[in-house]
């Protein structure tokens, strides 16, 4: 395969396997002018043949849309790509030698950064202190986030560059003071490394068949330099496009920066690992329930101050306390303003991830988008899950409902919330299709259109998202299995040749399987990414 495709020329992909609703046994498919204008089979192939100014052969190659993924922090991600990841360590004492370590390697930064810790997975379950991060760098600032980015600990020398009145304590800052020392991090971060992170961050996601992704920034997150320099780098050089929203109760601030909304990680509450998610219950291993940044009220004004101006609300609610003042607050602006008005803005919650049967016919009624992340199941649900460990086991399995949440009508958007959980888009779609809770699961096919089309339908596209003539040819090559249809069950029905079917088959994602391996990413005609050697 080439690397030639520009926007402007007209392709011919053939010899493969196309997933289009157009034709389910499609072998073929022409872009034109950045746009799908034709999908078929092998034989009218011909007819195009002369006329392109580029003909791939696919080699036997499914071709699906490009992945949306609709949570993203960018920057955060491009600093964990390139900094200090300590995912993987089993220990407390592991962690900290990889701090050791990689302060001993860059003692050019200004500032250390590193993401992943999660105590809850070590035997001691404690994080490091501030005294052994001091030890470990020397006495240089340093910020290492949980993996869960709503808490982090950091040395003596980073709360030295934050405002003072912090707490100087061992525990992990939560809150206010993490975002203030989070913010004293990233502000010692150079434009260049940004760049260069935002860069790392992008390439990543189209090497991973990823076309779009939602920006999630806000002013506690990241920051206005930040989000404009990302959407100008996005509009600037070939890669995935960037769609930007900025998580502030300021609506003109988001239109002044270039954000569909003023939503994304807009906080009313926090995490659950961190123990600041907002329940109406207490945790199982606390005796609080969580912290509440936004109530109901706020939450009224905030939808009816972006539905009048033309622009998205969307919140970051994760417990159940916080979705019961997200969906009163969006119900209180529906009676305000109308129900109609309210349901055509396609306002967004973020994770929505302690859903009752209520708020899930709430969401359906006041026409939500659930933004979620699968993978927050596969890393933290079960029985011997964080999820379970907070909670209890019979709250935890009530979380991430996602059958229960397509069943109701509500149009779901699945994302990563990278660096949170990694870009990986057939590990998301095959996350939801083999819930830890089996009641939860949905089909392969609902949750690939969830990661494709949900991510579109999120930001009000309903014509984008799938292979068919007159839509963007947002498009992934991938070398892969044999195509099956998947159910929730786990059931899966070998490729049918009998026209009646009508359904595009896909990999098989059974658990152990190989995912597939992207071989070429194309965004709006243009290929940003095309694996060596293909």
């Amino acid at each position: 395969m080439s690397e030639s495709t520009t926007p402007s020329s007209t392709v011919l992909l053939r010899r493969g396997e196309v997933h289009s609703p157009a034709d389910p046994f499609a072998t073929a498919m022409v872009v034109e002018r950045g746009q799908v204008a034709w999908v078929g089979s092998e034989g009218a192939a011909d007819a195009f043949a002369d006329g392109v100014d580029e003909v791939i052969d696919l080699d036997g190659a499914l071709v699906t849309p490009a992945f949306t993924d609709a949570h993203v922090h960018t920057t955060a991600t491009g600093l964990a790509l390139t900094g200090l990841d300590l995912s993987a360590a089993p220990t407390r004492e592991a962690a900290l030698a990889l701090v050791r370590d990689f302060a001993a390697a860059r003692p050019e930064d200004r500032v250390l950064l590193g993401h992943g810790w999660d105590a809850a997975r070590w035997p001691d379950g404690q994080p490091p202190t501030r005294a052994e991060l001091d030890a470990a760098t020397g006495g240089r600032p340093l910020y290492l986030s949980r993996i869960d980015v709503h808490s982090a600990v950091v040395t003596t020398a980073l709360l030295d560059l934050a405002p003072g009145g912090l707490p100087r304590g061992d525990g992990p800052l939560t809150g206010d003071a993490h975002h203030a020392v989070r913010a004293a991090a990233l502000g010692a971060v150079t434009p260049a490394q940004r760049a260069g992170a935002q860069r790392a961050a992008l390439a990543h996601a189209a090497s991973l068949g990823i076309g779009t992704v939602h920006e999630c920034a806000g002013p506690e997150i990241s920051s206005e330099d930040d989000l404009t320099g990302l959407l100008r780098l996005s509009a600037e050089e070939p890669g995935p496009r960037v769609i930007g929203y900025w998580a502030e109760q300021d609506v003109d601030k988001a239109r002044e920066l270039g954000a569909v909304g003023a939503a994304g990680d807009l906080f009313v509450d926090g995490s659950l690992g961190s123990h600041t998610a907002c329940l109406h219950q207490p945790y199982a291993d606390a005796g609080h329930t969580g912290t509440a940044h936004l109530d109901a009220d706020a939450v009224a004004a905030h939808v009816v101050a972006c539905t009048e101006a033309g622009l998205q609300a969307g919140f970051h609610a994760i417990g159940d306390a916080a979705v019961t003042a997200v969906v009163e607050g969006v119900r209180a602006a529906a009676d305000k303003i109308g129900l109609t008005r309210v349901r055509a803005a396609r306002h967004r919650i973020e994770h929505a991830e302690m859903l009752t049967p209520e708020t899930v016919a709430a969401f359906a009624e006041l026409g939500l988008t659930a933004s979620v992340q699968p993978a927050f199941d596969a890393l933290w649900g079960g029985e011997d899950g964080m999820y379970a460990r907070r909670l209890g086991a019979e709250r935890a399995r009530t979380l991430n409902p996602f059958a229960a949440l397509l069943r109701a009508g509500v149009p779901l958007a699945f994302g990563s919330d990278s660096p949170v959980t990694p870009l990986d888009p057939w590990g998301t779609v095959r996350a939801a299709a083999f819930h830890r809770t089996a009641e939860h699961r949905v089909s392969v096919r609902a949750a690939f259109t969830a990661h494709t089309r949900g991510g579109w339908r999120a930001i009000g596209r309903d014509d984008a998202g799938v292979l068919v003539p007159g839509v963007p040819a947002d498009y992934a090559v991938w070398r892969t299995g044999e195509l099956v249809v998947q159910a929730p069950d786990d059931r899966v029905a070998r490729w049918s040749t009998d026209p009646r079917s009508g359904t595009p088959g896909l990999p098989d994602l059974t658990p152990g399987r190989d995912l597939p391996v992207c071989l070429r990413t194309v965004v709006g005609g243009r290929t940003v990414f095309v694996r060596p050697g293909e």
